[in-house]
């Protein structure tokens, strides 16, 4: 695991750092967008175009938003690698706990 996406980008999903990946990693869910474990190549490129600053290091992770470490791992289960984003394109589904929390509100 290499870049994580967190809380502040559900439901918001700016897309920004889908242009930005040069290994098309960033998947979009139903929800908010997911980092691909394997297929991230850990450049950086993603987190300082995001504007909601969602996107972290694995080990930067913010303590209140760890579970979302394991959520970008866990939305792959079903899909494996399909070895980019733009031939899959977006998905109808999230992990349950993102698919069950409230809609988040625009600060």
């Amino acid at each position: 695991m290499t870049y994580v996406i967190a809380q502040p980008c559900v439901d918001v999903m700016d897309r920004a750092c889908v242009e930005e990946c040069p290994v098309d990693c960033i998947y979009e869910g139903k929800r908010m967008l997911y980092i691909h474990p394997d297929e991230c190549v850990d450049c950086g490129a993603c987190e300082p175009v995001c504007p909601v600053e969602a996107i972290f290091y694995e080990d930067d992770v913010p303590d209140e938003w760890v579970e979302y470490t394991d959520a970008n791992v866990d939305w792959f289960d079903e899909l494996g690698s399909p070895g980019g984003a733009a031939k899959l394109g977006p998905q109808d589904f999230d992990v349950k706990f993102i698919a069950a929390l409230p809609p988040q509100a625009e600060e």
